[in-house]
Formats: structure tokens, C-alpha cells, sequence
């Protein structure tokens, strides 16, 4: 049981150690890890019991399930002036076009590539409701004199409406899951995406990441106290039966 608790302790250590990681990462929505102790007299796999709750029933019967989820909550935003800096408020995502499919993501910070199109910086097509969006002006496709996103993602070039942000939400809890760089995916298949009715767009802002450092690094103190606990019953067991081998071995 004390190893059990320890491994599930390294775990949850290796979530706040990512988290801190990419607190200054823009869009980046936090890990938080739990566990639950598991009766292994049901087949279905559907009971938990309270650890403080077991009483007398043996330890060695009941092992830890450890679980993770992504917070979803919005991130503080931050005023950067430019243009092509996105933020949403509410639930939802930017729909973003890569060489794998669709994906989502929070991380407005977009820019324009050599051809006019609406991009992120790895340099995926930031996708509207009609396809990618090409910001283009009557004199020059890359020269313009102004662009605009109103509230509800409409992209203006020098006041002509040029396209509209594909905002994407899904049935909460959310069942996403991380791709690398900021960007998720369905679990499975049968995961659809609706559109985003309650959300807005921050124009010249990102939403940065929802991490609270100090709050992380509390609970970094916290992991690693317990971890030293569960290392000290371990220790403590190993040293127990090493006295009771030698004294049965001085017995015999």
C-alpha cells in the first residue's frame, strides 16, 4: 500500500513539475492528478473506497488507481498590441488545420505567412467557417492598412470582411486530450465539436496559462512530504522484517 502511494505521490509530482514548466506558456491549460483506492473484489472495476475508511481489512486486498484530467478554466490575458494576437473568453477553442487533421487549441498567438494566410507560429492555417483565412487588401495580398477582429471572430481587411474564426466548443467535461504544442484532440471518434456560442474574442491579446505558480509550487512541498511519509513506511517494514528474520534465525 506504501508503495503504491508513493508511486501515485512521483506522479502527481511529475504533473506539477510539467505545469510549472509552462506557466509562462501561452494557452497552456493545467494537469491535475488524483487517486482512489480500488476494491479488487469487483470484477466491474466500479468500486472505490475511502482510504481512511477501510478499518481492519488488509492493506495488500485494495490498490491505488491513479487518474489525471486538464483544467479547463480560462487563463489571465495579456495585452500585447498586435494585431494578429487572439484571445477567447469562455469556452471553446480556435480550430486549428494540420498535416493530422483538425485540432484545438487556446493560443492565439497567429501571425501571417508568405502566402496571406492566417497562421500559428508552427505555421498551421488558422481555420474560419469557410476555410483558411487569407488576409488580402485591394492594392497588395501582404500589404494592408488594417486589420480587425471584431468580438464574435469576424476578420476585417481595410473594412471588408474577408473571413470568420471557426470557434469550436464541446460537451463538457471536456473529453480531450493533449497533442503537443498547445493543441488537443477528440478521445475518440465519437466526440463531435458544436460551435462556440458563448464565447468572445480579444483582439491584441493572449490568454496565457492558467497555472498558479505559487499555488504549484505549495503543493510541490506537499507532494514531497508525503512521498518522504510513505518512504518512511516502507523503510520502516523492510527494517521490521529484517529483525524478525534474525531473530527467527537466532531462534532456529
Amino acid at each position: 500500500m506504501a508503495a503504491s502511494g508513493g508511486l501515485a505521490y512521483e506522479k502527481r509530482l511529475q504533473i506539477i513539475s510539467n505545469n510549472l514548466a509552462n506557466a509562462n506558456t501561452t494557452g497552456f491549460k493545467m494537469d491535475q492528478g488524483y487517486f482512489r483506492i480500488q476494491d479488487p473484489s469487483d470484477p466491474s472495476g466500479q468500486t472505490f473506497m475511502n482510504p481512511w475508511e477501510m478499518g481492519n481489512t488488509q492493506a495488500q486486498d485494495f490498490w491505488m488507481q491513479f487518474n489525471m484530467y486538464t483544467d479547463f478554466s480560462n487563463g489571465g490575458l495579456k495585452h500585447t498590441g498586435s494585431d494578429f494576437d487572439l484571445a477567447l473568453v469562455g469556452d471553446g477553442f480556435f480550430c486549428i488545420k494540420t498535416p493530422d487533421g483538425v485540432r484545438y487549441t487556446r493560443n492565439g498567438n497567429f501571425t501571417l505567412n508568405s502566402e496571406g494566410v492566417l497562421v500559428t507560429d508552427r505555421g498551421y492555417p488558422v481555420l474560419g467557417k469557410s476555410g483558411e483565412i487569407i488576409v488580402q487588401s485591394k492594392e497588395d495580398p501582404h500589404k494592408y492598412k488594417q486589420l480587425a477582429v471584431d468580438y464574435e471572430g469576424n476578420v476585417n481587411v481595410d473594412g471588408q470582411t474577408v473571413g470568420s474564426l471557426r470557434l469550436a466548443d464541446f460537451p463538457q467535461p471536456y473529453r480531450l486530450k493533449k497533442v503537443g504544442d498547445t493543441l488537443f484532440e477528440p478521445e475518440d471518434s465519437s466526440v463531435a465539436e458544436t460551435p462556440a456560442d458563448k464565447i468572445t474574442v480579444s483582439q491584441g491579446f493572449l490568454e496565457m496559462s492558467n497555472v498558479d505558480a505559487i499555488k504549484m509550487m505549495t503543493e510541490m512541498i506537499e507532494v514531497l512530504r508525503g512521498y518522504e511519509s510513505y518512504q518512511k513506511v516502507i523503510r520502516s517494514v523492510d527494517e521490521a522484517n529484517a529483525k524478525a528474520i534474525n531473530d527467527v534465525g537466532r531462534t532456529a
